[in-house]
């Protein structure tokens, strides 16, 4: 049976990093882990074809060589998915479907023939077994939480590597806190579950045997969600590291409390993690309290934030507007937070309701839900899929100007100076050889952001700051500067937009 696998367009938003990709001719930020893995449980004799629409298109001979599309996507990804359902119906191809869009809106999609309602580890045998007989059936539920230890190697050989900026790689599923407005707990559930370290660093063998030496993504939903197991992996990563050569270096997401943990810290930095993924939210206590995110409450987010600088490892910030707490200088409090913070790559969204979370539940109690979300808090302001307590058009507006304040070039290289300022590069870092690789994307990066954007005197100044002030940051004064510019285009876009749609 011959199986095409698609992962549907990611339209451009914070999180997509294409434009930064063009630095190293990387059209997509991350290949789709979740689809490879389904790959990886299929019968061996069965073809395999990836197709990844955010890196090439969907082809009429794929669809005509194929005997059934799996489709994978997440929310932000519905109307490609849609569009990839339709046209293997219009061919006549049968579409299996899965993924977190499809297991939270499974009642409502059509045209999919066959969807998986949960993790695939605990429904793909019994799929594939009705698949082989001919009597799949329309709907497989996965009956609670599947243990990740049987969890095959993803599909790697799929993929173009040169395609992507970052390779994927999951240690756990699951988050232990239970903030108001996120559909981990749904998803995944409130206790992490782990794979073996074995398991990661076959994985980091895989990698390796293609070729990689780039930057890996642990995608988990909580790296640190058991601090005792996250150290475990980190001793195992450190030794592999260093065994192998220091290849990689890591990118992840966590939660704040990791800078109460200056041991965990140290490993990590050690492990060569350069970047962590933190949902800050807002520094508005109140909101905070909220939305139930108490590991963010009775701290100084200011300091934990310098704190994880100080460690070599930049902070990646969501921020939310919109809590029915927010006062009405909330975005002068979060423009001033985030400038504070030298937090460079600010990810600022609206706030959704995501179906079965608790704040859809108590939304939809008082009356206030007018619908599903439309999968994009950051660069569209349908994200608001409620009524909020703030008149709308004040929010809307003060949402935009926020942005528009953030991703100044000024205020954009102001923040990776700020940042740096706090940090350390390990000396085994500054003295990795320098690859050709990274050569050419350095003088793209120079040739764009120092002679062909508005920006260029900020970007110069900050240059030429690390220059002569802290030399060994400049690498990654450059990796920020690409993802800033990649958020400043995406921001310019959105503006430019909406400011078209109110004439």
């Amino acid at each position: 049976m011959k199986i095409l696998l698609v992962s549907p367009a990611y339209p451009p938003t914070f999180w997509s990093m294409q434009y930064a990709g063009r630095f190293f001719h990387a059209p997509s930020n991350v290949p789709p882990l979740g689809l490879l893995t389904v790959a990886a449980m299929l019968p061996k004799d069965w073809p395999q074809r990836l197709v990844d629409m955010s890196v090439e298109p969907l082809l009429e001979e794929h669809l005509a060589w194929a005997d059934a599309v799996f489709v994978s996507a997440m929310d932000i990804q519905m109307q490609s998915a849609a569009t990839v359902v339709r046209r293997a119906n219009a061919a006549g191809v049968p579409v299996v479907a899965g993924g977190p869009h499809y297991t939270l809106y499974y009642e409502t999609v059509q045209g999919v023939d066959h969807i998986l309602v949960g993790e695939a580890e605990a429904v793909m045998p019994q799929l594939v077994a009705d698949l082989q007989n001919g009597c799949a059936k329309p709907v497989y539920k996965a009956d609670g939480f599947p243990r990740l230890t049987e969890t095959p190697p993803p599909r790697l050989d799929l993929l173009d590597i040169k395609a992507y900026l970052a390779m994927p790689i999951q240690s756990t599923r699951g988050c232990p806190f239970q903030c108001e407005f996120c559909d981990v707990l749904f998803l995944n559930g409130l206790k992490p579950r782990h794979k073996s370290l074995e398991q990661i660093l076959v994985e980091l063998d895989n990698i390796l045997s293609l070729g990689w030496g780039g930057m890996i993504f642990f995608v988990d939903d909580n790296f640190i969600g058991n601090k005792k197991l996250a150290k475990t992996f980190l001793h195992g990563i450190i030794a592999w590291q260093q065994g192998h050569g220091q290849p990689f270096t890591f990118i992840t997401q966590a939660s704040i409390n990791l800078a109460d943990d200056a041991e965990l810290l140290g490993l990590m930095a050690t492990a060569q993690f350069k970047s962590v993924f933190i949902g800050i939210e807002t520094p508005a206590a109140a909101s905070l309290a909220e939305c139930s995110k108490k590991q963010n409450l009775g701290r100084d987010l200011l300091r934990s934030v310098e704190t994880i600088h100080s460690f070599g490892i930049n902070v990646m910030g969501g921020f939310i507007i919109g809590f029915d707490a927010d006062p009405p200088e909330i975005f002068s409090i979060q423009r001033q937070f985030i400038e504070n913070s030298g937090i460079a790559v600010a990810m600022i969204g609206l706030l959704s309701a995501p179906p079965h979370t608790p704040l859809w539940k108590r939304l939809e109690k008082e009356g206030r839900i007018l619908g599903f979300p439309s999968g994009n808090n950051t660069m569209d302001e349908n994200a608001l899929n409620f009524i909020p307590k703030m008149d709308k058009d004040f929010l809307v507006n003060g949402y935009k100007d926020l942005l528009r304040e953030i991703y100044t070039p000024t205020a954009s290289f102001g923040r990776i100076k700020k940042c740096l300022k706090h940090y350390k590069t390990p000396d085994f870092v500054t003295k990795r050889p320098v690859k050709l690789y990274d050569v050419k994307a350095m003088f793209h990066l120079f040739w764009t952001l120092g002679f062909f954007t508005k920006g260029r005197l900020a970007f110069w100044r900050l240059f030429f700051y690390i220059l002569f002030k802290s030399p060994t940051e400049l690498t990654e004064m450059l990796h920020l500067a690409a993802m800033v510019h990649h958020c400043q285009i995406v921001t310019t876009d959105f503006l430019r937009n909406k400011e078209t749609c109110s004439r």
